[in-house]
């Protein structure tokens, strides 16, 4: 039995609607004002409301903007009932939240035919929204099995830190970091184009495939092969039309020596100096497409020297592709003078890169997903 909330100050209109609608079958409660019927709506939760727009106290406009702007309460059916048939009058109606509207006086059929219609919208709402929040729960599994993943952070014989923020429809984001030999560490980072899980499959292969060193008789020393390698591997008209971006990079600690080839990614940063009066910074990025978009790509070794009081940053274009409350795009110079200034300024530069980005959004999530690594060389 559906339930239907009646709120108008005219006693006898109240009577006939509850009247009415009950002959239906229709469990019907009723309000004489607006704050007394959105206190009965919390408790009797109905699946559609009638609602008088002139009404003293809260009006109707007034009532409904409360209820639609609520996500748990969005969703019921809300019909205002007026003697105002003008067009703005309607428009104000419909900016607020309104779903139909019915005009005084009240014709009896066209009223049940619209609470029909109005209750048929209800329940493909609720189903909606249901099943949004099933995807919603799955995605946030899905990004939990992402992070369980991603390697723990490191502190000798260098110290890597990491984070890993999933958008809400949860990307293509994944990185890793291991040794090779003693001396010898890998680190990448990649992001697939794309949101959802057919972004995410793609990535988790990847991860696992340079895991576990299963690209056959591969130099894992040079990353413009590995690149190469995965290229051959991930064909765009073989991996559903996905295709990834990837930093790919091998530090030497005896050497001090860097070597890094990219696939259409955001350049790593590496910030060396000890102060902020001699900072130094390099953006080490080489040619290269992403990866799975042309079989014959090349791509290329790029070389840097690490020296002492060096931070390296790698990240995904989710760090600085970020949408202010203004509706301007940030751009990766002012992400990169962030990362300059805190480095210098502050004892945990990530958290406090972190905590400014997430101020910058001022939204419960990213657009897109957020990976970064911070590594200290020394």
């Amino acid at each position: 039995m559906f339930k239907i909330l009646v709120i108008d100050d005219d006693y006898s209109i109240v009577t006939f609607l509850k009247r009415m609608l009950q002959k239906q079958g229709y469990e019907v409660v009723t309000s004489s004002n607006g704050e007394e019927g959105i206190t009965k709506l919390l408790t009797f939760h109905p699946a559609l409301i009638i609602c008088d727009w002139i009404m003293p106290g809260l009006n109707g406009l007034e009532v409904c903007h409360r209820i639609k702007t609520d996500p748990k309460l969005s969703t019921i059916f809300f019909i205002l009932l007026t003697s105002l048939d003008s067009v703005a009058d309607r428009v104000k109606g419909l900016d607020a939240g309104a779903d139909d509207f019915i005009s005084k006086p009240i014709e009896q059929y066209e009223l049940l035919a619209r609470v029909r219609a109005g209750l048929r919208l209800h329940i493909l709402s609720r189903d909606l929204q249901t099943q949004k929040h099933l995807l919603e729960a799955e995605l946030a599994e899905a990004a939990e099995y992402v992070r369980s993943l991603l390697p723990l952070p490191l502190t000798e014989p260098l110290s890597i830190n990491s984070r890993f923020i999933p958008s809400r429809q949860l990307g293509g984001d994944c990185f890793d970091y291991y040794w090779l030999d003693s001396d010898t560490l890998v680190i990448y980072l990649l992001d697939t184009a794309g949101h959802g899980l057919k972004a995410t499959l793609p990535s988790i292969s990847v991860l696992n495939l340079l895991r576990s060193r299963a690209l056959g008789n591969l130099n894992y020393y040079h990353p413009s092969h590995v690149l190469k390698a995965l290229n051959d591997t991930f064909q765009i008209n073989e991996q559903n039309d996905k295709y990834f971006t990837i930093w790919y990079g091998v530090y030497n600690r005896v050497k001090r020596q860097l070597t890094y080839a990219t696939a259409g990614h955001p350049p790593a940063i590496l910030v060396s100096g000890k102060s902020a009066k001699n900072t130094e910074v390099q953006l080490l990025r080489t040619p290269g497409m992403p990866i799975g978009m042309f079989p014959e790509a090349k791509y290329i070794d790029g070389f840097c020297n690490v020296e002492a009081y060096s931070n390296l940053y790698i990240f995904s274009d989710g760090a600085y592709e970020i949408t202010k409350p203004d509706g301007k795009i940030w751009s990766l110079d002012a992400f990169i003078q962030l990362i300059i200034s805190l480095r210098n300024n502050v004892d945990t530069p990530l958290e406090e890169l972190l905590n400014y980005l997430m101020a910058l959004h001022s939204q419960e999530s990213f657009e897109d997903d957020l990976s970064i690594i911070e590594l200290n060389f020394d």
